[in-house]
């Protein structure tokens, strides 16, 4: 069993490292719960930003940030960052994963959120990653990923947690609640979704609604506006009896 903190945050806009003075309080606060992974928001160092240069290199200031909080507080740190791969010129969406000792785990954000123009200053990734984290299997989404229920059902089986961070806006809130719970319920697996508070420098309102949710649905943390550390413990064993309980995902055809 692995106890995993979602930390709901604000962002200071473009400014990393007033961003990371913000967040290092709550990270200790979370490791001081007895968390074993902390989850900050998608591109939580710098906001959702479309500013032309915004990215940085892989393992620049926020993947940096990650890493050295996971080796303080001996625990697994992650969020999204806008990171530019050797010889590319565009950054993606980069969920970056950093244990305790040094390991580091990336995921580059399948869907760009073409509403927002993201498929202009980002590019897309390709692939899925599923890892493991203290005897969890461990699948990392980002926001918009959330509404696309086929590449969650893809790695079901595999999977004992996902784990969604998201800069996702006020007024479609109910989408992001939803959904949340519905990836849950289908795939019979955890899912944890943190979402920023605070208004973005584009003017864009976070209501945060960060939770938790259970195999089964269950509502095992939950969080309305403001800053806040959200906990709970995660077990992969309770997702093997589910499955083994309610054999729906033997039932799924193509």
């Amino acid at each position: 069993m692995t106890r995993i903190a979602a930390v709901q945050h604000d962002i200071v806009w473009e400014d990393r490292q007033a961003t990371f003075e913000r967040l290092a309080p709550l990270v200790a606060g979370a490791a001081g719960l007895g968390a074993g992974l902390v989850l900050l928001t998608e591109t939580f160092s710098t906001g959702f930003s479309m500013t032309p240069g915004i990215g940085e290199p892989e393992d620049g200031p926020s993947s940096g940030f990650l890493r050295a909080q996971a080796a303080e507080h001996g625990v697994w740190v992650g969020g999204s960052c806008p990171e530019i791969a050797p010889g590319e010129h565009l950054p993606y969406n980069s969920f970056v994963l950093a244990g305790p000792d040094g390991t580091v785990h990336r995921y580059r954000k399948l869907h760009p959120f073409t509403h927002a123009g993201e498929h202009e200053r980002f590019r897309a990734g390709d692939a899925t990653v599923t890892v493991e984290v203290a005897g969890l299997r461990v699948t990392m989404f980002v926001c918009y990923d959330l509404r696309f229920a086929d590449v969650f059902w893809r790695t079901a089986p595999g999977t004992d947690v996902y784990l969604v961070p998201a800069n996702w806006p006020s007024p479609r809130r109910e989408h992001w609640r939803t959904l949340l719970r519905a990836r849950a319920i289908e795939n019979q697996a955890y899912v944890v979704g943190v979402n920023r508070v605070g208004r973005a420098g584009d003017g864009t309102e976070h209501a945060g609604d960060s939770r938790i949710v259970s195999p089964t649905g269950e509502l095992l943390a939950t969080a309305a506006g403001g800053e806040s550390v959200l906990v709970a413990d995660v077990d992969p064993g309770e997702v093997a009896a589910t499955r083994d309980r309610f054999r729906f995902m033997a039932d799924r055809r193509g």
